[in-house]
């Protein structure tokens, strides 16, 4: 029977192959999925975009940072929560702002949003009786 031996040893040799393939396949898998953060680089999402002509001087700008390291408002240094969220008060000047929020990863690669404002004051004017 030792043409049975060496029938029974390249089936063998070709399962453990076979298994060894797929588990280096699932293992390339998991490391590009764990990878994906570092790959995409940083991502900034404004939550509830306010409106571009304002009534009040202040606006709040709310929204998520993921895989950056630092991020800034108008080049001020703003800081996130531990789910990435970040929320900042804007003080606009009377008629035309400009808001850039610019995110940056470990790798130096950066994110930005710019978003404008034209802040209109409404007159209050008394009523005449």
């Amino acid at each position: 029977m030792p043409g049975l031996s060496a029938t029974r040893f390249s089936f063998r040799s070709f399962f453990y192959l076979a298994l060894m393939a797929i588990a280096a396949g699932i293992i390339l898998l998991y490391i590009l999925f764990q990878a994906r953060f570092l790959l995409q680089g940083p991502q900034l999402a404004l939550i509830d975009e306010p409106e571009i002509v304002q009534n009040n001087q202040v606006v709040n700008l709310r929204g998520t940072a993921r895989n950056i390291t630092k991020i800034s408002l108008n080049g001020r240094q703003i800081f996130t929560d531990k789910a990435g969220y970040f929320d900042e008060a804007l003080v606009l000047e009377n008629g035309y702002t400009i808001a850039t929020i610019q995110a940056t990863d470990r790798y130096g690669r950066q994110a930005s949003i710019v978003k404008q404002f034209v802040y209109t004051p409404t007159s209050i004017i008394p009523e005449v009786n």
